[in-house]
């Protein structure tokens, strides 16, 4: 395979951390950018960061790694339009993935103008760039969110998603009409990945696997929504990883600038089912908070990846055991935790 010039960004994010390391591995030319906004620990991206060579951020156009890597880093917001296009014209980028986003569900609930900025500001200056400086393929992070209250499962892309229940799925729909609009009309090759539910090492904070662990080796109660009667369709990060770089890099599987995919599991996973492969893993029995369905979330989800598999070969195969034990293993040697 051609080595690339990729820009990644949201590179100190989970994904786009995982992402960034499995590129640089394979002989790829890699820019990560992201903002480093302090949604959760910035201890934790800039740490993710040191793992790929970058020791110092500043808000200098790039870092290099100080690892024989080909990557570097550059601190910014994509709502700084000048200096994304700087950027642009600094690197002649082949292809472009977004992983940048105002994430979280709950957090939308309250800071509505945070995902405004991000996801749809950030997203527009996004295109704008990929447009002018003539990219050939962007690949970008929707969401299972948009799929809002849909009952039929598994979920398709050919499904309604017209009524999103947090402003965080609004958003994301919004950059799929977004995306849309400028393959037809800029022949802009743009792939829309819906992200389900994604776990493993160097994991979010706010996200289940590492709140549960976090809580049951502490030995404080978890909380379990809805009474533990939801399902989530949890795909290992590696899976995920594997997935988004054959839609990077992989020749167009069907001559049509507009693409959208489900990337996940495709087997749902009862959050009881979930919780008890972390209490296998740490040896530790949870306490049990059950508590109502939080605003804005949804009972299951549950992805049908038949297309992604299709199209580019897409086969995750992580077990739920093994992806939480590896989890486990990371939260220990990162916290420096003996048990």
């Amino acid at each position: 395979m051609d080595k690339k010039t990729i820009l990644v960004t949201g590179a100190a994010g989970f994904i786009g951390f995982h992402l960034c390391k499995q590129l640089i591995f394979e002989g790829h030319h890699v820019v990560g950018l992201d903002n480093l906004n302090d949604y959760y620990s910035t201890q934790l991206k800039i740490d993710r960061l040191k793992e790929l060579g970058i020791t110092e951020v500043s808000t200098q156009l790039s870092t290099s790694s100080k690892f024989q890597y080909p990557f570097s880093f550059v601190k910014l917001d994509l709502t700084d339009y000048n200096n994304l296009d700087l950027l642009f014209e600094e690197y002649n980028f082949d292809v472009v993935c977004n992983l940048a986003a105002q994430a979280g569900v709950r957090y939308s609930l309250e800071h509505p103008k945070a995902y405004i900025d991000s996801n749809i500001v950030g997203f527009s200056n996004l295109l704008e760039c990929v447009r002018h400086h003539k990219i050939k393929r962007l690949v970008y992070a929707s969401s299972s969110s948009v799929y809002g209250l849909n009952e039929k499962v598994p979920f398709e892309t050919a499904d309604a998603v017209d009524h999103p229940i947090s402003l965080y799925a609004a958003t994301k729909k919004s950059n799929e009409l977004m995306a849309h609009t400028y393959s037809h009309l800029y022949n802009i090759e743009t792939i829309g990945l819906r992200f389900f539910t994604v776990y493993g090492p160097w994991g979010r904070p706010d996200m289940a696997m590492f709140l549960f662990t976090d809580a049951i080796l502490n030995d404080r109660p978890i909380k379990v929504f809805n009474e533990g009667k939801l399902s989530r369709d949890f795909t290992y990060i590696d899976d995920i990883v594997e997935g988004v770089i054959k839609t990077l890099l992989s020749p167009n599987p069907n001559n049509q600038n507009y693409n959208l995919y489900n990337i996940g599991n495709g087997k749902p996973v009862k959050l009881l089912d979930f919780i008890s492969a972390v209490e296998h893993s740490t040896g530790k029995t949870a306490e049990k908070q059950m508590l109502p369905m939080q605003p804005g979330d949804v009972e299951q989800t549950w992805a049908d990846t038949s297309a992604l598999e299709k199209d580019f070969n897409y086969k995750p195969d992580t077990d739920i055991q093994v992806g939480v034990d590896r989890f486990v293993e990371w939260y220990k040697g990162y916290f420096s935790i003996e048990y």
